[in-house]
């Protein structure tokens, strides 16, 4: 199987937040300007490194031992997150993400959390995504969509999968190629400090939560009636 290095939005999945365009989707025109020259309407003005997150962006909050506590700016500056992991093969190549977000108090469901897992283009979508927690009997779960940055599992876990996540050790996720249906790519997510940070996603995320429900609604604007015909 071919890899390819991910740049994460998985975050944008999760939280459902629109995803970018990517370059090769943009198709603007390109305007002529005097002389012949030509002026680009999209033009890259670059940002300042260091600089602290703009309203949507996606920065990592913390790090716990394998994970990442990955967050989005929002103008409340109460931000929701998710615990991130980068999956690489043998060879060290970047396969896979692996996200989990906690899901807000209440829900409907036996799930209390959920996962976004993103596999390359290449994958069998047929064959789905196998998850087993250290030896415990391995659960398979199908692929929900494909886009442009790969194909996408959305998963759910019960408190008893949750309580395993902590106790264990590793996670193993396996997929399988579409050019090579009879082969596997087998990952390993490691869950050294998988607790500490699913515990801090969940402190951030119960606060998002608040102060989603104590944000005042949002005023639609006046539309003015269209002029009657004489």
């Amino acid at each position: 199987m071919n890899t390819t290095k991910l740049t994460s939005l998985a975050l944008a999945f999760t939280l459902g937040l629109a995803l970018p365009m990517t370059a090769q989707e943009t198709t603007a025109e390109t305007p002529t300007v005097e002389g012949g020259a030509s002026a680009s309407t999209d033009l890259a003005m670059g940002v300042e490194l260091g600089a602290a997150p703009a309203e949507g962006d996606s920065y990592v909050a913390a790090t716990f031992e394998d994970w990442e506590q990955r967050c989005i700016k929002t103008a409340s500056g109460v931000d929701p997150c998710q615990l991130y992991q980068l999956l690489r093969d043998g060879d060290g190549n970047a396969v896979a993400e692996f996200m989990l977000f906690t899901l807000p108090e209440g829900a409907s469901g036996p799930a209390v959390m959920g996962a976004t897992f993103i596999a390359p283009l290449e994958t069998l979508l047929g064959a789905g995504l196998s998850l087993q927690v250290d030896t415990s009997k391995a659960r398979a779960y199908p692929f929900t969509f494909c886009s442009s940055i790969g194909c996408v599992a959305r998963i759910g876990f019960t408190a008893e999968e949750v309580a395993q996540f902590k106790k264990g050790g590793a996670t193993t996720l396996v997929i399988v190629p579409f050019v090579a249906p009879d082969q596997k790519v087998v990952l390993t997510a490691s869950l050294k400090g998988f607790t500490a940070g699913i515990d801090a996603v969940t402190a951030s995320n119960k606060l998002a939560d608040e102060a989603a429900k104590a944000a005042p609604p949002a005023v639609e604007p006046a539309v003015e009636p269209a002029p009657a015909e004489n």
